[in-house]
């Protein structure tokens, strides 16, 4: 029993090392394969108590392979984009930078939804924690609204607000218009597998953005030439392609949390608007937003910077960047499984066990990039050849990869700090941290470079691996206070 929240000394000592290793090298391997087979099996399972390098495989592994089809798919489409030349990457560009704010906004309910869901099940409350997803489900659809409307009036304005070129408007307004009208399938797939996260039923979430994905692939090529049946849309057919696989992954989602696949069964009566579980949620939302909505806004002020550099710049730049993100998203599938760790096991009273699962996370995260960043360094021009065969998108494209590469070393801690606050319901501190970073640091670096120093758009790049390694350090210091343990939500 732990009346008073806290374990014995020998369920400490498991925590700390695990169990010990079989000797028999075949009990060993059918130990991983054990665990693997668990992982992506799902069902479930305590992770407040054994060992904790077990409870992040359990999580990361199904969060990891998520991530890895999104990565998968964020360089496919870009893929097939760049057949229509630099000019509709650079719209696909610009448009993803007007989108950050859409997905500061999911990550932000996200934050809200997992933190609260985790919480809740580590405490042992599923009514409880059922209908705190409920509320969140019905916050981001009345929040996708007005971005809509938004989407539907203003698509052409906004890009060229962005600084885009006339020819970027004339082909990408249609698929800037219809990313934005679509964005209630960006929000419900994000906060309905926070949701999932969030209880710990991380195969479940694994499992929608495959089908969603898996799609978004298949349609993208289908209606960017018009294969078939499909009418050629050109660009504005990638962004239709990954609406309809968008909304699919959707549909699976409330299949699951309608029928109690795992540990959240959500009912009609948890989608009644309630007042006080709205305002709790949005007041984490609100600094979780503002987070990421301060971190993403970010990536849109380098993209102004990069803008007056020509297409070439914004093709090369937005190349690389995918190339990028399809290492950082396996990386956050670690640190969402860190996060979950810290929610729930702070809900057991259990906070020593929470920071020593943020840290072994953080090795895990640091290690994949670290090496990750070697491959990118070294064949970073091979790889961006394989997207695009214009000398100058090329050189960009390259300078890209290899410059914030340098920084992934210290990026893997930098995201496992983030997530942890945000487990613990601590949304002000990475809010605080980002807006330091990224704003007061970030971005005037950036413009000081690129202008002043000369350096051109590979100043824009040195930026931001700079701000990545000083975001990790800064984060860590501030982790290490351990304020973000007495955080109630």
């Amino acid at each position: 029993m732990r009346d008073n929240g806290t374990p014995p000394a020998s369920d400490l000592r498991a925590d700390a090392v695990g169990p010990s290793p079989p000797s028999p090298g075949s009990r060993r391997g059918a130990g991983v394969w054990s665990t693997l087979r668990d992982a992506v099996r799902g069902g479930e399972h305590d992770f407040t108590t054994g060992s904790i390098d077990r409870a992040i495989a359990l999580l990361a592994i199904p969060m990891v392979m998520e991530m890895v089809m999104e990565s998968l798919f964020v360089v496919v489409d870009v893929f097939w984009v760049s057949r229509l030349g630099a000019d509709a990457i650079a719209a696909v560009g610009l448009t993803e930078s007007l989108l950050a704010l859409v997905y500061a906004v999911a990550m932000g309910l996200a934050v809200a939804a997992s933190a609260t869901v985790a919480r809740r099940v580590g405490e042992g409350r599923p009514e409880e924690a059922a209908a705190m997803a409920g509320q969140a489900i019905v916050l981001g659809l009345l929040i996708s609204l007005p971005i809509s409307a938004v989407g539907a009036l203003f698509g052409s304005r906004l890009l060229a607000a962005m600084g885009a070129t006339p020819g970027v408007i004339a082909i990408g307004a249609p698929f800037a218009s219809i990313m934005l009208l679509g964005n209630a399938t960006i929000l419900m797939l994000f906060v309905i597998n926070a949701i999932f996260r969030g209880a710990g039923d991380a195969a479940l979430s694994m499992r929608v953005l495959w089908l969603s994905n898996a799609l978004n692939m298949a349609l993208g090529p289908c209606f960017i030439f018009g294969l078939g049946p499909f009418p050629e849309l050109g660009v504005a057919g990638a962004a239709v392609g990954t609406t309809l696989g968008r909304g699919t992954g959707v549909a699976l989602q409330v299949f699951f949390l309608r029928r109690g696949s795992g540990r959240v069964r959500v009912r009609a009566r948890h989608l009644v608007p309630d007042l006080g579980a709205l305002a709790a949620l949005l007041r984490l939302f609100a600094n979780g937003a503002l987070q990421n909505v301060i971190g993403m806004a970010s990536w849109s002020g380098l993209v102004r910077l990069l803008a007056p550099f020509g297409s070439a710049a914004l093709a090369g730049y937005t190349i690389g960047m995918r190339v990028i993100v399809f290492a950082i998203l396996p990386a956050l599938g670690l640190s969402n499984a860190a996060a979950t760790l810290v929610g729930q096991n702070l809900g057991a009273g259990r906070p020593d066990r929470a920071e020593a699962a943020v840290y072994r996370a953080g090795i895990w995260t640091t290690v994949m990039l670290g090496a990750v960043g070697v491959v990118f360094a070294v064949g970073a021009r091979a790889i961006v050849g394989a997207f695009t065969d214009d000398a100058e998108v090329l050189r960009f494209g390259t300078q890209t990869l290899r410059i914030i590469a340098c920084g992934f070393l210290f990026y893997g801690f930098g995201l496992v700090f983030t997530q942890a606050f945000n487990g613990a319901g601590d949304t002000w501190t990475p809010t605080l941290l980002n807006f330091a970073c990224f704003w007061l640091w970030e971005i005037p670096l950036a413009w000081g470079l690129s202008g002043a120093a000369g350096l051109g758009p590979a100043g824009v790049f040195v930026a931001i691996a700079v701000a990545f390694s000083t975001f990790a350090v800064a984060g860590g210091l501030v982790f290490r206070r351990g304020a973000w343990k007495l955080r109630r939500v």
